[in-house]
């Protein structure tokens, strides 16, 4: 515990190892200055939020979602509570720079010896073969004044947290295929005179950047105008392309490209934060709760091995995904693009987070062959073999076996824990049968499981626009209309195999479209 500081108890969901291959070369700067994210408890009691089993359990015609300033105004941070962090703040030599009672943060600024007697806790410098971050190493300490008032506090440790999912084609084999995505919609069965126009989707990036001279190029090729495409800053971050296609530039323009060729009539709005548990977790908060964009649909191509993650920031992540549900907002996340180890140094099985949360859809990854615009055959994406990637998969050893998936026939975890299973969707992934984008400057083919978020959200709005409410969590349903996906059976991740049904590999299957948007609107008022 930092000299002179007084504790209430340890957060121990906060709880920090070093990072891999990482070690301690010294002492942070005292005198650095750093701002941090305190996370606070909801101002509703608690059971008042509906849960994601209550909201899943109607139709999305039949729901009814809270304005934005409704859900800040019932379920926002208690004005009390942003009152006792001031106070603590004050004696702390410590300053308020934000307070955003929708999310319930409230960000503090203070040198690194003042944060760290204010939660005991010892902040150093880390090296490992990626790099260098600043880092502490156990849990983080409430001051007694917030102990029952703060659940989480984020931006004291910076390491980077996610890694895009996306590869890049480099060294293309004759028997290679790609194809726009606009042709893959088509194959995919996307409904017909629909565009997105009216919804808003928010994709969240942690680096790189777009140029609005490569959407220019790239929407001219496909003939279509470049839709409305605007940047948010989150925690210091921008738009900042780096000019390295092979770089977070490559994720950033492939998921806006992709977005903008399926759903061109939508508001695409990019929220840009750094790469740490802080940043990632304030993007995804900013766009759920943004009460100028209201997205209703939320794409996420980023993540990391679930155990890199602290329980607590998976407690943040997972509050942030039920008030989406709550407020309407479908939340799409890519499964991973390193097999079913998820990249991890043991090889053991393992799950990429967030996609394992259940409060959203994970995507997998398939291997597209098309003839004209019909599928030819589909498979499970995996390179492994070749030196490449595979589409992540597998079962959660931390969160439980959802309703939803009671009768999807998960394994058990590899710790035997009755877990949730990943992914939900898959949709084409191989950069071998990959998409034809415009990434700093110049055309190049990509994959990943980084494009099935985007794809899968371009539907979503599509089928949002037709019902005219949004679809929001919607993975109950999809369980229902699993017939309306086109079911994977052949293949393997490494570690799970395709079969009839869900699989840990690619999940119910690729989208039909027009099938799903049919399943949908059965019941809406006015359909047939």
């Amino acid at each position: 515990m930092a000299a002179g500081a007084q504790h209430g108890r340890e957060l121990g969901s906060s709880a920090r190892t070093p990072l891999e291959g990482a070690r301690r070369v010294g002492p942070s700067d005292p005198e650095e200055i750093l701002v941090v994210t305190l996370l606070l408890r909801r101002g509703s009691p608690p059971g008042a939020l509906p849960t994601l089993e209550e909201i899943g359990a109607r139709s999305p015609h039949q729901r009814r979602y809270p304005t934005r300033e409704e859900f800040a105004r019932v379920h926002g941070a208690r004005e009390s509570d942003v009152a006792a962090v001031r106070a603590f703040a004050a004696a702390h030599s410590l300053r308020v720079v934000s307070v955003h009672p929708a999310r319930r943060s409230v960000q503090l600024c203070g040198s690194v010896r003042a944060l760290a007697s204010a939660f005991g806790v010892e902040l150093a410098r880390y090296e490992y073969p990626g790099g260098a971050y600043r880092g502490r190493v156990g849990p983080v300490e409430l001051p007694a004044e917030l102990a029952e008032t703060v659940v989480g506090v984020f931006g004291l440790d910076n390491r980077p947290q996610a890694r895009p999912h996306f590869r890049r084609r480099t060294t293309p084999a004759d028997s290679d295929l790609s194809y726009t995505p606009v042709e893959i919609g088509q194959a995919y069965g996307f409904p017909n005179g629909l565009d997105g126009s009216g919804q808003s989707i928010a994709i969240v990036e942690l680096g790189g950047g777009y140029s609005a001279s490569d959407l220019a190029t790239f929407f001219q090729t496909l003939g279509l105008a470049v839709p409305a495409v605007a940047a948010v800053g989150v925690d210091g971050a921008s738009n900042a392309p780096t000019g390295d296609p092979d770089g977070p530039d490559g994720e950033v323009e492939l998921d806006i490209e992709v977005v903008g060729a399926l759903a061109p009539g939508s508001r695409i709005t990019v929220y840009f934060a750094p790469n740490t548990d802080q940043g990632f977790l304030n993007a995804v908060t900013t766009a759920i709760h943004d009460p100028d964009a209201r997205p209703t649909v939320l794409s996420i191509s980023w993540g990391g091995p679930e155990p890199s993650w602290t329980a607590q920031a998976r407690s943040a992540f997972a509050a942030a995904f039920q008030e989406a549900a709550t407020l309407g907002v479908t939340v799409l996340v890519a499964a991973g693009d390193a097999g079913a180890s998820d990249g991890v140094s043991s090889g053991a099985p393992t799950v990429d987070f967030p996609a394992s949360d259940p409060g959203v859809v994970a995507c997998g990854g398939t291997h597209l062959v098309l003839e004209g615009d019909t599928i030819e055959s589909e498979v499970v994406w995996n390179d492994l073999a070749e030196g490449g990637g595979a589409t992540g998969g597998g079962v959660s050893e931390l969160f439980p076996l959802p309703s939803y998936q009671a009768s999807a026939h998960v394994p058990a975890a590899p710790n035997g824990y009755a877990g949730r299973g990943v992914p939900d969707v898959a949709g084409d992934a191989d950069p071998a049968t990959g998409y034809e984008v415009v990434i700093d400057g110049g055309a190049t083919v990509v994959g990943g499981t980084s494009a099935v978020a985007p794809l899968w959200a371009a539907l979503v709005a599509r089928i949002n626009q037709s019902l005219g409410t949004p679809l929001g969590y919607v993975n109950p349903q999809l369980y229902t209309d699993a017939p309306d996906l086109h079911d994977i059976t052949s293949g393997n991740n490494g570690g799970y195999s395709a079969g009839t049904g869900w699989s840990a590999c690619t999940g119910l299957g690729s989208p039909d479209g027009s099938a799903l948007l049919a399943s949908f609107s059965k019941g809406t008022p006015g359909a047939s």
